[in-house]
């Protein structure tokens, strides 16, 4: 069977909603395959084992949270400054909360790897990559701050994302508010 990317495409991206409504436990490839309207067998012709399928979700969701490049080095006359940052973590923000199943998959994915090693194996390649490109990314840019505020600025917006997507706390705080908090905290 002649492999068409469209389709792979179309099979993660349900295989991402199916983890977004589901859970981990009802990501099966009889699941993604009735979600991407596709014959019995089509995701398990694209992906033939689950971690296979794992591996294919985890790259689909880095696709899906592909920053913003108008954010990034070189960004049209803008300085390189804590708003600039700011505003970087905004677009994260922003990126993750308007596409609510992409990231619940991403917190399903990171619960079930602390049950599978072969998802925490896949799961932490793919975390590692992007927090060195976060590193690599704010050193082009000239932005403010240095591996351990990045590091910082993974976990507090992974906090806030939890709590934004699940059972939130009302601290009468907006998110903008939030970031910009933790931006002149932790960048002084």
């Amino acid at each position: 069977m002649a492999r068409n990317e469209e389709r792979r495409v179309a099979l993660a991206d349900a295989g991402i909603k199916v983890l977004a409504r589901e859970g981990a436990r009802g990501l099966t490839h009889r699941a993604v395959d009735s979600v991407a309207g596709t014959p019995r067998g089509t995701a398990s012709n694209y992906f033939p084992t689950r971690d296979e399928l794992v591996a294919a979700l985890v790259e689909r969701i880095g696709q899906r949270l592909t920053p913003d490049p108008a954010l990034g080095p070189g960004a049209p006359e803008r300085p390189a400054d804590r708003e600039l940052f700011a505003d970087y973590l905004r677009d994260v923000v922003r990126r993750l909360s308007a596409d609510r199943d992409v990231a619940l998959a991403l917190f399903e994915l990171r619960l079930e790897a602390a049950r599978r090693p072969a998802i925490a194996e896949a799961l932490t390649r793919w975390r590692q990559a992007a927090f060195e490109e976060d590193v690599a990314f704010n050193a082009e840019a000239g932005l403010p701050g240095d591996r351990p505020e990045i590091a910082l600025f993974h976990y507090a917006i992974d906090g806030m994302m939890l709590d934004h997507l699940t059972a939130p706390l009302d601290t009468g705080m907006s998110i903008n508010t939030a970031i910009d908090e933790f931006v002149r905290r932790i960048l002084g």
